[in-house]
């Protein structure tokens, strides 16, 4: 049961409430780097590990500190700086392991922290209730 349950809220992230198609989330850096096949699999890459991460650590945060202290109305800001600092992590290691890539995507790779799909799919998994896998798999499908 709880196979499907994963299995269905993957299926959601990934068709039925797809930020980009759908909801129309994420759209700027989605433009702005497909003109070129790598640096779209690049930006792809940096914009699921993000998602992915964020949501994993905005979990963490909001069960085991927010809630316990009744720090909820905090999520908003405490998000941000998540992903403000996952997208430093990543251009860091971009920068430092595939120069060529870092140069292509430009300015794109910083906004991701601008990037709203990511804010998004990390308000969600908390508005849903997501349990730490649930929230693990929607950050995953959500990219």
């Amino acid at each position: 049961m709880v196979e499907k349950a994963l299995f269905a809220i993957f299926m959601e992230g990934l068709f039925i409430k797809n930020f980009l198609i759908i909801q129309f989330l994420g759209l700027c850096s989605f433009l702005g780097v497909t003109k070129d096949t790598k640096s779209a699999a690049g930006m792809s890459g940096a914009v699921i590990f993000v998602m992915t991460m964020a949501s994993i650590v905005s979990y963490v945060i909001y069960t085991f500190v927010l809630i316990p202290l009744d720090l909820q109305f905090l999520r908003l800001i405490s998000f941000i700086v998540v992903i403000a600092a996952l997208v430093q992590l990543v251009e860091f290691v971009v920068r430092k392991n595939i120069p060529s890539l870092y140069r292509s995507l430009g300015i794109y790779l910083p906004l991701i922290t601008t990037n709203c799909a990511v804010l998004g799919v990390v308000l969600l998994n908390v508005m849903n209730e997501y349990s730490f896998l649930q929230s693990l798999v929607f950050g995953i499908s959500a990219g």
